[in-house]
């Protein structure tokens, strides 16, 4: 890798457009490509040294479609930014993107990042997560800045699913600031939200150490607390009465816990997996309950002891 690499950033929505702004921070120089691109594809990326995809869910595989047609350079870097699961393999970006591109490392990146509080120049951290130290250890030295600080792990599938799990949580979240349910029904849920993110982590061959870090937690918080989040904001016009496909057309851009509900339900039914808040979510976005029957199935449920799920 040059002292010196060649970036590019596939999509150029509100995160894209947020990596490109923390380049310029660093002092990088790149170049952004989409669909609405003067350049094809491929004039880009035939000489790239890192590529970067900030597309979102259902863009992944066209994108991994046109990125298999182009001979890329075989030490390429491709580092995924994307959080969602797919409909019908159930895997997360980096797992697809690893199966694709199999000689060429997956960096994840992923944290509490809420775009327009960084292009407003606010302080953030993220981690990036690779089975390739070295190459997460680069992605790294060229993300950092004075407002961006940036973690190195060797956990890919639970970053990715740390933050990509949260989105569901968030809808959930916004839904009982909608309703105006209280300071303790908040912090009940997203405590009861954690140990379900972990749950379903786990069992996908995540550490649970993740979790409580920046792409767990972090993200976790960050996303369930602010009305900047997409997917806070379908759960709170969901408590206010709105419809579905209202609260999305409204959406600046695109909010993955819609989709990622439904692929979430799907996977914990394969594997058994116990997702009660998730499960709310998803009949509530399918229009079978009320936001206020969501709310009364969760007290509802029987009573257990607050760590059954953990071994120690």
């Amino acid at each position: 890798m040059t002292q010196h690499p060649k970036i590019t950033i596939i999509g150029s929505g509100a995160w894209g457009t947020t990596l490109a702004y923390l380049l310029d921070r660093a002092n990088h120089s790149y170049t952004i490509w989409s669909r609405k691109s003067s350049q094809s594809l491929e004039s880009v990326i035939v000489d790239t040294d890192i590529i970067i995809s900030a597309v979102s869910m259902k863009g992944v595989r066209p994108i991994i479609e046109q990125l298999k047609q182009i001979k890329m350079k075989d030490n390429a870097l491709i580092v995924t930014a994307t959080k969602g699961l797919d409909f019908e393999t159930t895997k997360t970006p980096s797992q697809i993107l690893q199966e694709a591109f199999p000689d060429h490392p997956i960096i994840v990146l992923c944290g509490p990042n809420l775009s327009k509080e960084i292009k407003r120049g606010l302080p953030a951290a993220t981690v990036v997560s690779s089975t390739s130290i070295e190459s997460a250890e680069l992605v790294q030295a060229m993300f950092a800045s004075d407002i961006f600080r940036v973690y190195v792990n060797n956990d890919p599938i639970g970053t990715e699913l740390g933050g990509t799990l949260k989105n569901v949580m968030a809808i959930a979240s916004g839904v009982c600031d909608g309703l105006e349910l209280g300071t303790n029904a908040k912090a009940a849920l997203l405590t009861r939200a954690l140990p379900e993110m972990i749950r379903v982590g786990t069992h996908l061959g995540a550490s649970v150490e993740t979790f409580f870090g920046l792409s767990g937690l972090g993200d976790l918080l960050a996303t369930c607390d602010s009305p900047l989040s997409r997917n806070y904001q379908v759960g709170a016009g969901l408590a206010q009465g709105k419809s579905l496909e209202e609260i999305i057309e409204d959406l600046e851009g695109t909010a993955e816990g819609v989709n990622t509900a439904t692929v979430l339900i799907k996977l914990a039914h394969q594997q058994k997996i116990p997702v009660p808040i998730s499960y709310q979510v998803y009949l509530l976005l399918k229009g079978k309950i009320t936001p206020q029957e969501a709310v009364q199935n969760l007290m509802a449920r029987e009573l257990k002891e607050e760590f059954w799920f953990l071994e120690f």
